[in-house]
């Protein structure tokens, strides 16, 4: 087994004095931009449904969103989990793996279109909070139930799963989708029903989280993290930390916006390997980095 330490990496990459935290947001930028290079479609309320859309997103980005270049991962889940189609169940299934195994939930740190507009509603100044960390449970249940279940029991008539999670719950959709095609739609707001109103509830509480808690949804109610959370352990990016270095002064614990403690818990769940606690050691304590086996 051997570490390969991306600070090394880093420093033959350096872009003059970029810190860490300006290089991820440039790749946040960019994931967003290439998930969403649709952006004349707000205007007329058209959705792409070119070739790339037949590639799942590896963050959380809505279908149905006008800008969207490329298929929302949980929804695509949803639809192949009571499919008779087993080619594009693997195929689907195949493709979240993968980003789970190599990047762990760095994904959601470096691509996940939905988490860079909470970090940007973050920013906004409001009351700022810490989440009870009994929450964080929560999306471990929506995906069990909503991404996982209900979309078994419950298939239309092609045999496709009913997509549970973004009917009932996703206020990504609600955002990305729903308000979208609403302003450009007429007749679509002729039908709005009391289900609407009940998302539009959701999407009120999860901006009014993200204001407060760092990545609230993320924390909260992500299957998707909930997913890449479970792989963290085995994925090839990993958190590697030397504890005999470590003068535990907290500085870590402190920066972390998923309020992980790196040096007890690098295979965290939570831990999206946004490297913040990796700048604020003055010990090199802790290092992003990539295993691979000999």
């Amino acid at each position: 087994m051997c570490v390969w330490n991306v600070s090394v990496l880093d420093k033959q990459l350096m872009m003059g004095k970029l810190t860490f935290e300006i290089k991820r947001k440039i790749i946040q930028v960019a994931a967003f931009g290439y998930s969403n290079l649709y952006l004349g479609n707000f205007l007329n309320g058209r959705l792409y449904k070119g070739k790339w859309k037949m590639f799942c997103n590896p963050g959380m980005n809505c279908y149905s969103c006008p800008a969207a270049t490329t298929a929302c991962p949980i929804g695509a889940m949803q639809a192949v989990n009571g499919s008779i189609d087993f080619k594009m169940s693997f195929y689907v299934w195949g493709m979240i793996l993968a980003f789970g195994v190599i990047l762990g939930r760095a994904v959601c740190g470096f691509l996940c279109p939905f988490g860079l507009i909470q970090e940007l509603l973050y920013k906004i100044p409001f009351p700022k909070k810490k989440l009870w960390k009994g929450f964080t449970w929560i999306k471990y249940m929506l995906l069990a139930v909503f991404v996982l279940l209900l979309p078994v029991v419950r298939t239309n008539i092609v045999g496709s799963g009913a997509p549970a999670f973004c009917e009932y719950i996703c206020p990504v959709g609600t955002l990305e989708g729903g308000i979208p095609l609403l302003s450009t739609h007429p007749e679509l707001r002729r039908v709005i029903g009391t289900l609407f109103s009940v998302k539009m509830l959701i999407l009120v509480i999860t901006i009014v989280g993200c204001l407060s808690i760092c990545r609230f949804f993320c924390k909260v109610m992500c299957p998707l993290g909930a997913i890449y959370g479970i792989l963290n352990k085995v994925s090839i990016v990993q958190m590697n930390v030397d504890v005999e270095k470590c003068i535990h002064c907290g500085k870590c614990r402190h920066v972390c916006s998923m309020d992980v403690d790196p040096v007890k818990a690098p295979d965290s769940a939570e831990c999206i390997r946004c490297g913040r606690c990796t700048e604020i050691c003055s010990e090199n304590v802790l290092k992003l980095s990539i295993r691979c086996r000999k």
